[in-house]
């Protein structure tokens, strides 16, 4: 896919789009020195998959203590808003980002207390990653899947809890290894460790 292409998933209103706007400007989305310098690189290589994350989450940017404090732990990762931007990055190169996006919504769901607010989130959850129509599908066993369709007669805050813990695991075993050993983690400990020697 070339940078000029967008995937069906990726599409975002014109009305939304405000520059420099999003809390991830110091790695992807606004025009700071670190992301032209990326850019020139993509532009060359035309190799890269990533685009701009729409609907990251609003964070600072990370201390060059807490970006190292990513590979002490996957916990210690998924806890930082910044963390979990970079690492959604990331698994947007291995085209697995409904994982993150899944994590995220039952999160959002857990917060719910209305009893209508939680059956519309809940169904739009198990109609986005579990149903095996959706192109966003999360990989869940049938155990887990079996329970999740009992537990959608009467959603829950809770409904999702196996099914999120499992995309847990799974990004933890899996994509989060591969992760610290990426180029996107190791430019970002770069970038933060000389803005810190150099402050």
């Amino acid at each position: 896919m070339s940078r000029h292409e967008t995937s069906p998933t990726t599409v975002q209103p014109a009305s939304n789009h405000r520059p420099n706007a999003c809390c991830f400007c110091w790695c992807c989305c606004c025009s700071c020195s670190w992301n032209e310098d990326r850019e020139r690189a993509w532009r060359a290589s035309r190799e890269t998959k990533l685009e701009t994350i729409p609907n990251c989450e609003a964070c600072t940017k990370p201390t060059a203590e807490e970006v190292r404090g990513w590979a002490q732990s996957f916990d210690k990762l998924m806890k930082s808003p910044a963390g979990r931007n970079v690492f959604r990055e990331f698994l947007r190169t291995e085209y697995s980002e409904e994982n993150m996006l899944f994590w995220l919504a039952c999160e959002e769901l857990k917060t719910e207390c209305n009893k209508h607010t939680i059956d519309e989130k809940a169904r739009m959850i198990y109609e986005d990653y579990i149903s095996i129509l959706s192109p966003k599908e999360v990989s869940l066993d049938s155990r887990v899947r079996e329970v999740i369709n009992r537990k959608m007669q009467e959603p829950s805050s809770h409904t999702f809890d196996d099914a999120q813990l499992q995309i847990y695991t799974l990004m933890h075993r899996d994509s989060y290894p591969r992760f610290l050993n990426s180029a996107i983690y190791k430019s970002l400990l770069q970038s933060v460790s000389r803005s810190n020697s150099e402050s």
